[in-house]
């Protein structure tokens, strides 16, 4: 009995104490906020409320010391009529990708980052904005550009170049068009005030020229931030447009008796020369190239996968999922770069220009080289059309010359040979670049 009063005990001195504890540490009284007096309006206040938030007011009513995303002070063009150019130029993309097929999987999301970049008062390129947080997590960093090379890594065949090696040399030939658009874009900067470019910017620009879009992403982003924006869509552009600007080069530098050269057919290669060549091409960049490690490492890692012939899955994944989700993120990044204060400026007409001269300029190369070794081997001539593959467009640059070379030759079909300078471009490109990031280093 006693102790069971004594367990009363306790337990009422223990909730005793408890209250107290609660109630002295229990917040006192939030202080009574005045509210605010709602003043009411007529339909007509309402109305000029509302419409002082739409964007509509914002493009007509520009006013002084509006902010863009990364807090640059908005001009009074850039707020109006800037923005309806934009969304002019956004269109054109839209149709270009829809109605024409030109490079639809990127120029129809960059264009849709466009369109979201040029909305007044949403902000969506600021650092909290959806594309500014797409644009820090992966552009910036160079990391989208790099998941792309893996994916096009693991659906690259290096069987055409590994069976005719000498087809390297057109790959090589049609980088002339990144190196030579680098001294012309310098050039054009000092000699003539049109454009005011500095060495890395023209070292940026020149990137086009090898039509690569995510070798000039990634270059861009680490040289000339500033200038993604117009690099990427000329980029992009001009790949979209090969199948335009390559096949009146390609004839007006090549007779007709040449665009009918019918190439032998080339050796068979075994899986293991497939194998180990990824791996070759990894360590000759560790010996003489580093800082093109970045963009061969994660495109040989693709190849590699894929020729391993033991991860299927992983490569599928590279080939489609993983290069398909990176393609939208990657699109409205560089999208985030065409708001009209920052592409609407006069360098944007320049490195339009400059891009399309050295594209030209590759496609010319690549072919003038396979006339030029064609003068020194004779036995086993070369098409000139598969030099035009030498830039980077895979695998349209490839399809444009064996389209060009059955005009000339109905059944000569030349797209595996062009399947080698066509890879050779690409690594090319890539070896560029590396050149350029280590002089800026």
């Amino acid at each position: 009995m006693m102790l069971k009063h004594f367990l009363f005990s306790v337990l009422f001195a223990f909730t005793a104490l408890t209250s107290m504890v609660q109630a002295s540490s229990a917040p006192e009284p939030a202080v009574a906020v005045e509210e605010k007096v709602y003043e009411s309006k007529t339909v007509v206040e309402l109305l000029e409320s509302f419409f002082q938030t739409t964007g509509i007011n914002a493009m007509i009513n520009t006013k002084d010391g509006v902010k863009g995303g990364h807090g640059e002070e908005l001009t009074h063009f850039a707020q109006g009529w800037g923005r309806v150019i934009m969304f002019a130029i956004v269109f054109l993309l839209f149709y270009l990708a829809i109605a024409k097929g030109f490079e639809p999987l990127l120029l129809l999301p960059i264009a849709f980052g466009g369109l979201l970049a040029n909305i007044p008062i949403a902000n969506m390129t600021g650092p909290d904005g959806m594309l500014g947080i797409i644009y820090s997590m992966g552009i910036a960093n160079q990391f989208f550009p790099l998941l792309i090379f893996m994916g096009v890594g693991a659906m690259t065949d290096f069987g055409p170049l590994l069976s005719n090696p000498k087809t390297a040399l057109l790959g090589g030939a049609a980088q002339f068009g990144i190196f030579g658009s680098l001294v012309g874009a310098a050039a054009l900067s000092q000699y003539t005030g049109m454009v005011d470019f500095t060495l890395k910017q023209c070292s940026a620009i020149s990137i086009i020229g090898g039509a690569d879009g995510p070798t000039s992403i990634f270059i861009a982003s680490a040289l000339a931030p500033e200038l993604l924006g117009a690099i990427a869509v000329a980029a992009y552009s001009y790949m979209a447009l090969v199948p335009v600007i390559q096949p009146p080069i390609m004839k007006a530098l090549t007779t007709v008796e040449e665009r009918r050269i019918v190439m032998k057919s080339t050796r068979k290669v075994n899986s293991l020369e497939k194998l180990i060549f990824p791996l070759i091409v990894v360590v000759m960049i560790a010996l003489i190239l580093p800082d093109a490690a970045p963009l061969m490492g994660a495109f040989a890692l693709g190849n590699f996968a894929k020729e391993s012939g033991v991860v299927d899955r992983l490569s599928n994944e590279m080939q489609n999922s993983l290069i398909n989700i990176v393609t939208i993120f990657l699109g409205l990044g560089v999208g985030s770069k065409l708001a009209a204060e920052q592409f609407l400026i006069a360098e944007t007409i320049g490195i339009m220009i400059i891009g399309l001269l050295a594209f030209a300029a590759g496609t010319a190369a690549g072919v003038i080289m396979a006339q030029l070794m064609n003068k020194f081997s004779k036995a086993d001539p070369i098409n000139p059309l598969i030099g035009a593959a030498g830039v980077s467009a895979v695998p349209m640059a490839a399809r444009v010359a064996s389209k060009v070379g059955s005009e000339a030759r109905p059944g000569n079909i030349l797209l595996m040979h062009a399947m080698g300078p066509n890879v050779a471009g690409v690594i090319g490109s890539a070896v560029a670049a590396g050149v350029l990031l280590s002089i800026f280093k």
